[in-house]
């Protein structure tokens, strides 16, 4: 009896290692909430990646950090603590890239270093615009592994036209603040991801969708030009604080053609 009980133990141990673990998960932030469906069977290594950060509540209280109009909106790196500069999020070990999706509107990929194509580990980003003749071979090829379901988006782009100080995004915090030395935002000013939490783990939601493969990558020949660490536009305001705001390793690691 004993022993049919450690057999069955094993067993569902042995079968819960081999089911994927989360499909949908949910974004609760000060701008709204949305859904991401996550594309586990195709891009397994960067799911189980992403929500390793979920279910250790890594990205709970983080900061929306980037911006770029019409390119991305990038998160998941940094969270405010009361002061400037922000502080960085724990990294756990680099995943192994996967660009077997297309870097279209709507998808979440996995933001990385300059010229090392296997390097993600926590930032991420959501694709504003198709930006797949660009993401889809720079630097290897950026994984997407979900993209943002129902009427999501709707919360992304509201987050995309709120006002920059550089590329941060900040409510209720005008241009002028932004360039004075003396005035720093405070945590209501940022776009703070309050948490993500799954909210449907059964490994099939995602078959219902129809994600766009990436084929650019496979006919690339020579590699791409070494990604920029900051974007190749001007900021669209900024001065010292922004430059304050950006004192941290690895922000930007790609650029916008």
């Amino acid at each position: 009896m004993k022993m049919n009980i450690t057999c069955m133990a094993l067993t569902t141990a042995l079968l819960s290692s081999t089911i994927a673990h989360a499909t949908i998960v949910e974004f609760q932030t000060t701008q709204g909430t949305f859904k991401v469906n996550l594309f586990d069977e195709t891009t397994p290594k960067t799911v189980e990646n992403f929500l390793s950060y979920v279910n250790s509540e890594g990205y709970q209280n983080s900061v929306i950090h980037r911006v770029e109009t019409d390119f991305v909106v990038q998160g998941g790196g940094f969270y405010y603590n009361g002061k400037i500069p922000l502080n960085a999020i724990t990294t756990n070990s680099p995943v192994a890239n996967e660009p077997e999706l297309s870097n279209v509107r709507g998808t979440i990929a996995m933001a990385k270093l300059s010229g090392q194509q296997n390097s993600a580990t926590n930032q991420w980003f959501f694709n504003l615009s198709d930006n797949s003749a660009n993401l889809d071979v720079q630097n290897g090829g950026f994984s997407v592994f979900g993209q943002v379901i129902d009427s999501g988006m709707e919360v992304v782009d509201k987050i995309s036209k709120i006002p920059l100080c550089g590329s941060t995004p900040l409510v209720d915090f005008t241009a002028a603040q932004c360039a004075d030395e003396g005035t720093e935002p405070a945590g209501n000013n940022f776009i703070t991801i309050n948490a993500i939490t799954v909210i449907d783990d059964d490994p099939a939601s995602a078959q219902m969708l129809t994600p766009v493969l990436n084929t650019l990558i496979d006919n690339v020949i020579a590699p791409e030009p070494e990604p920029e660490t900051a974007p190749s536009k001007p900021a669209s305001s900024g001065g010292s604080l922004f430059a304050s705001l950006m004192l941290l390793a690895g922000v930007l690691i790609f650029r916008k053609y």
